[in-house]
């Protein structure tokens, strides 16, 4: 390979990696072309972008970015892909689901929420962390609770009160 052309895929890298919140390094080797591809149409149906790539230029790539990625230096040894996503639980979820068929892929390490995830150990960990929408929602869903008690016990008292105001008027005319 050509020397502008390692560049050139250090520099697309870096530009990748300082855009996303989120990326997954992984350990995608034993996995035949079958598998592969497999793999490759479920990251694609779930908006994760996989490249593999070789160590040496990732961390070429690493070194360049604006965050220190130094603690991720470490797992950059036999293969190498890369998972892209806009939400950092995804990967982690299609890596458990695809996991249930097949040996790999294996985390290496995972970059979320500016938060390191070092070692296959830490994939129910990622698996389990919430999107930025659902948190809202849970939120959102604990503010109306209390609204939506105080509306029901108003309704409530408004029929309680209408059905007394009723039987005094029916009183008064007997």
């Amino acid at each position: 390979m050509k020397r502008e052309d390692k560049d050139k895929i250090i520099s697309n890298l870096t530009e990748t990696i300082n855009h996303s919140k989120h990326f997954y390094l992984t350990d995608t080797s034993e996995l035949n072309a079958e598998t592969t591809s497999q793999l490759r149409r479920k990251c694609f149906e779930q908006d994760i972008k996989l490249i593999v790539v070789k160590n040496t230029l990732l961390r070429k790539a690493l070194e360049k970015c604006s965050e220190n990625f130094e603690e991720l230096y470490g797992v950059l040894k036999n293969s190498t892909s890369i998972m892209f996503s806009e939400k950092g639980n995804v990967p982690a979820k299609l890596i458990k689901e695809f996991r249930k068929t097949f040996d790999r892929p294996l985390l290496k390490a995972a970059y979320v929420e500016e938060s390191f995830y070092i070692g296959d150990d830490q994939l129910d960990a990622l698996a389990s962390i919430k999107t930025k929408e659902e948190i809202i929602g849970e939120v959102i869903i604990i503010l109306q609770s209390p609204v939506r008690n105080i509306l029901s016990g108003l309704q409530s008292g408004k029929h309680k009160l209408a059905g007394i105001i009723k039987t005094l008027s029916e009183k008064e005319k007997n």
